[in-house]
């Protein structure tokens, strides 16, 4: 409950926090999670008494900080534990004014592996999942740490667990799987098995590891190059295309023409780390001009905002935008691998 007393550039809430809520869930260990607030608000007054709190300061402030606190309130009583990040991600959809609750974004549970919730964190990452559960293809595009691949996979093990469908293929372009990984050791699964172990240690993540050996034998889960998708159509299924921007334009053709009755496509790239050889162009960045504004496929972009790993993750991908923005195109450069003849 919360009541207001106004003047002209000043006014004052008082908000009854219900005694349900334990103070110290939402005010955080020694108030680390209300000094989060004021450092956002250093314009708004807080003063704490009991489960009373009394708020002063300019109106417009007074009025973000009484919509974040019932959205902190709002996230406690489901029994989930707020954290720093997670305040300073709501003080952020406030600020923005969005229509989504950030409430309903932080509390959003995908799935439960072993007394861990995999949800979504920011803003887009909630519109990433539900444009997935919306449409057939979504392509989520965005710099490392913004969980594209993680979530996906979530979604992926999701579908299957509810029937919606019959088995999850997992696939990735191994660059350079030519010359280079020739002269690596071991057969060719062992060649390429370092490419795919991101989307291996996803699935040990979300589901019993004991299992995942006996439902890859089974084909219910299959974890492949991309390579191994040519001639096939796959019904049934849950796809995902990881490091989509390492594909050439035929390859990401070749890949979503694979779409069979049933199934869903999740394809995931960051179009400033493309690792193919120059003058190489990369499907994932053609494809935008080609499928945006196709009914049933859908882009999310997510930004540094949605890195989810450590803080200083965000700011160095910022930093290398920046410095990407202001050099000169560079022209092509020769591959530097040595050509071989077609004669002796």
């Amino acid at each position: 409950m919360a009541e207001s007393i106004q003047a002209p550039d000043r006014a004052q809430h008082r908000i009854v926090v219900p005694t349900s809520v334990p103070m110290v869930s939402l005010l955080g260990s020694r108030d680390e999670l209300l000094q989060v607030v004021e450092s956002a608000f250093p314009d708004v007054d807080v003063l704490v008494r009991g489960n009373e709190i009394s708020l002063g300061g300019a109106p417009s402030s007074l009025a973000l900080v009484e919509r974040l606190l019932d959205e902190l309130i709002a996230v406690v009583r489901t029994g989930q534990g707020l954290t720093p990040e997670a305040v300073e991600r709501s003080i952020a959809m406030v600020r923005a004014r969005t229509a989504e609750r950030p409430a309903d974004v932080l509390t959003l549970n995908i799935l439960s592996n072993r007394g861990r919730t995999i949800r979504p964190r920011t803003l887009n990452q909630k519109r990433y999942v539900d444009a997935i559960d919306q449409h057939t293809v979504v392509f989520g595009l965005g710099p490392a740490g913004t969980g594209k691949t993680y979530l996906a996979v979530a979604k992926a093990v999701q579908a299957l667990q509810a029937k919606q469908v019959t088995r999850i293929v997992l696939t990735r372009p191994a660059v350079e799987a030519g010359e280079r990984l020739g002269f690596l050791p071991g057969t060719l699964s062992e060649k390429i098995d370092p490419y795919l172990r991101p989307l291996y240690d996803a699935l040990h993540d979300m589901m019993d590891p004991a299992s995942i050996p006996r439902l890859m034998t089974e084909g219910t889960i299959e974890v492949a190059p991309l390579a191994y998708m040519r001639g096939r159509t796959l019904n049934d299924a849950f796809i995902i295309l990881d490091e989509a921007q390492n594909t050439s334009p035929e390859q990401m053709k070749m890949f979503l023409t694979r779409l069979g009755f049933g199934s869903r496509m999740v394809v995931t790239g960051d179009t400033t780390q493309v690792d193919l050889p120059a003058g190489t162009s990369s499907g994932l960045i053609i494809v935008q001009g080609i499928l945006e504004g196709i009914a049933d496929v859908h882009f999310c972009r997510l930004t540094s905002h949605d890195v989810v790993r450590h803080k200083l993750v965000g700011e160095i991908v910022d930093a290398y935008s920046r410095f990407d923005a202001s050099r000169p195109p560079s022209r092509p450069q020769p591959d530097p691998r040595p050509h071989r003849s077609g004669r002796r």
